[in-house]
């Protein structure tokens, strides 16, 4: 059996491969409108996601608590059900990425999160009370995208009346760029944390920190990690989110990004951890129906939210398998 030591060691580098993941993963989710709009360059969006994703990574740390101490009794959780958590959520994020399809990281960890406990501590360590109020904010996050999105751009078009469309467009073009960077910055702002609550969680429940506080090194490191991912890119989401929902035209894309962003940084200001992938599709679908609800590809939006719906149950049932492997290599 390998130390302890090293066994915490591949836990946090898990973690940081776990955020470097999200990166790539939900790149689209500051900078598909903006690039199938035109109104940035496709290497110049990610540039200015993954800037904006670490900014965003060290503005706090209130979502990282959540994550790390609402789900289950951090003191009480061994380094095998860390690990199978991240395992399970970087398997799904991966399978997901490969079929270009906009899941949510947020679902796959915390039900990876959930497994791995059940499968190595049983029921009767989880949190309810902790899992209800995340679950709860997890469905509701969407449901606030898609009713912000579209009075956002009801409001757009009011303002907007007496324009021709072309004008439009125009003006909107270059404001698109400043909402992607508010876009950017929320999704680092509540993203990047989930990672320090697992290596806090890892670290508290090894001993090696006296009390549940992220270290600035954890925060660091987080947001270094979202960075890089982000300047990967995530093409394949990038077309799907990007075109494949609504067809959207820079004034529709503005106010998205600005949808996403108010409700995502909302979220992070109360600690909440919510699902970026969600709320950026919801908004997208809101702005959409603004316009006319035909406008919106249902039949894709429906795809997207029978993925949302499997993650949690399916990322759970992972990690619970994770867990078994694990615990038999390790022994703890």
């Amino acid at each position: 059996m390998p130390s302890f030591e090293i066994i915490v060691f591949v836990i946090v580098f898990t973690a940081l491969a776990f955020d470097y993941i999200n990166g790539f993963h939900d790149t689209a989710n500051a900078v598909a409108t903006s690039v199938s709009t035109r109104a940035i360059a496709p290497n110049h969006a990610v540039i200015l996601a993954a800037t904006m994703n670490f900014i965003g990574a060290l503005s706090g740390t209130a979502v990282a608590k959540t994550i790390g101490s609402d789900i289950a009794n951090p003191s009480g959780i061994t380094q095998s059900v860390i690990l199978a958590a991240l395992v399970s959520a970087i398997l799904w994020n991966l399978l997901t990425w490969y079929y270009g399809i906009p899941s949510s990281s947020s679902h796959a960890l915390i039900g990876g999160v959930i497994g791995a406990v059940v499968a190595g501590q049983g029921f009767s360590s989880l949190k309810l009370a902790g899992i209800q109020k995340i679950i709860f904010v997890l469905i509701a996050s969407p449901i606030a995208g898609l009713i912000v999105g579209y009075f956002v751009m009801t409001a757009l078009w009011w303002i907007s009346r007496n324009s021709t469309p072309g004008r439009v467009n125009r003006r909107f073009l270059r404001l698109q760029v400043l909402a992607a960077t508010a876009a950017a910055f929320s999704h680092g702002s509540n993203d990047a944390q989930k990672s320090m609550g697992i290596i806090t969680m890892a670290l508290f429940s090894a001993g090696m920190i006296p009390v549940f506080e992220v270290p600035k090194w954890t925060i660091i490191a987080c947001a270094m990690a979202m960075a890089l991912g982000t300047a990967v890119g995530g093409w394949k989401i990038i077309r799907t989110m990007g075109g494949r929902i609504v067809k959207l035209e820079p004034v529709n894309g503005f106010a998205a990004d600005l949808s996403s962003s108010f409700v995502i940084y909302g979220a992070s200001m109360f600690g909440m951890p919510v699902s970026t992938t969600h709320v950026v599709s919801s908004c997208i679908m809101g702005v959409g129906s603004a316009k006319r609800v035909s406008a919106v590809r249902w039949g894709v939006a429906k795809q997207i939210v029978s993925a949302w719906i499997l993650t949690i149950p399916a990322s759970a049932a992972v990690a619970a398998l994770s867990y078994t492997v694990i615990h038999f290599l390790l022994g703890v």
